[in-house]
């Protein structure tokens, strides 16, 4: 990548001038153009509002740079970036679409990058993912943003305040948003540990509502997994191609610095995977656990009204039996030989005794009273 040839030296023969393009001309400047600059030695020299007006500074200074900023662009722009650029089909059909896994790939002198950089927010306690396509060639980087992270303004002017490492090329800029997007890693890592601490605390507090919580976080995790994971290995790739491409010293502590960064970044992103995996499983646990104790309340509750109810049950039949006693003799039928008889009366009263004692004898031997 270091290794920059003149731009005529790799764009198309003399026979085909640029302007005899069969490309349609690039639209007028629209929303999605953020920012366009054109570098010369590390330093900014012309700011053009539209992508015609870029290509035709370029052209008119082939040792410069471009530096092209998109967000959410339309296919126009997009087609005329590919037809000045010579950019892949492929590359751009993945730029037009959102939801692209990281990867870095080349096509010839171009290197296409796919990052999904995140920002946590505080309001709303969960991460948001943005996604950031980059194609870097011998003299241009173009960013294609979809979604509100990275801000590539803040990474502008930190290289424009420190022009001999801008003028390195698009390879100083690539890795200046490595360097960026890797960074705003960190604010999500602390934000994401704060709420898994909180998370900690609802558990052992009973809130029934912490289950719904440790899921989302959970499928947050999923998504900034797939963001790091893969970074790790296109870091450990552009490292590789050090020698090849000959790249400037300078470059590689800066590459190597953010591939630590990331590295350790996913490395806590695992942990969180597997420390919001071990909170459901004691959640799970404790939830079951009450809801154990509640049914065994329940269970002895009824227990408990059952032996009372088995009480009032023993001495509802005790009484009864000398009100069925009383009731029979109390009749006054005149043919019923004991209202004539002398010991009738205290014969009604010893029954209704045995009666009384004899179920009471039943129900305490079954422990009903």
């Amino acid at each position: 990548m270091s290794d920059r040839r003149p731009r005529a030296a790799w764009r198309r023969p003399p026979a085909e001038p640029r302007a005899a393009a069969a490309s349609p001309e690039p639209p007028a400047a629209r929303p999605s153009v953020v920012q366009a600059g054109l570098y010369r030695d590390g330093h900014r020299v012309s700011s053009p509002a539209t992508l015609s007006e870029t290509f035709r500074q370029l052209r008119e200074h082939p040792d410069g740079m471009a530096w092209i900023g998109l967000q959410r662009p339309t296919e126009d722009e997009l087609h005329s970036l590919a037809a000045e650029f010579d950019l892949h089909e492929l590359a751009v059909e993945d730029a037009m679409e959102a939801h692209q896994r990281p990867k870095l790939e080349r096509y010839g002198d171009t290197l296409f990058v796919v990052l999904r950089a995140a920002r946590y927010l505080d309001a709303q306690e969960e991460v948001d993912f943005g996604e950031l396509h980059v194609f870097v060639g011998p003299d241009f980087l173009i960013t294609v943003r979809h979604g509100a992270a990275p801000d590539l303004s803040a990474v502008r002017r930190r290289m424009e305040q420190a022009p001999e490492l801008l003028a390195l090329g698009p390879e100083a800029v690539l890795y200046a948003i490595l360097d960026a997007v890797v960074d705003g890693y960190a604010p999500v890592v602390e934000g994401v540990q704060n709420d898994i601490d909180e998370i900690e605390t609802e558990v052992f507090g009973g809130d029934p509502a912490v289950s719904r919580r440790i899921y989302e976080l959970s499928r947050e995790m999923v998504e900034f997994q797939r963001a790091t994971r893969p970074l790790v290995g296109m870091l450990h790739g552009l490292m590789a191609g050090f020698a090849k491409y000959g790249t400037d010293e300078e470059l590689q502590r800066y590459l190597r610095d953010v591939a630590d960064h990331v590295t350790h970044t996913s490395e806590r992103v695992d942990g969180f995977r597997q420390a919001l995996t071990d909170i459901l499983t004691v959640n799970a646990t404790l939830v079951t656990q009450q809801q154990n104790a509640e049914m065994r309340a329940l269970a002895e509750a009824g227990f408990e009204q059952n032996e009372e109810i088995k009480k009032i049950s023993a001495w509802a039949a005790i009484l009864f039996a000398p009100t069925l006693v009383g009731t029979i003799y109390g009749m006054n039928f005149d043919s019923m030989p004991e209202l004539h008889w002398t010991g009738g009366y205290p014969f009604a009263i010893g029954l209704m005794g045995l009666v009384c004692t004899g179920l009471y004898v039943i129900f305490k031997r079954r422990d009903w009273l």
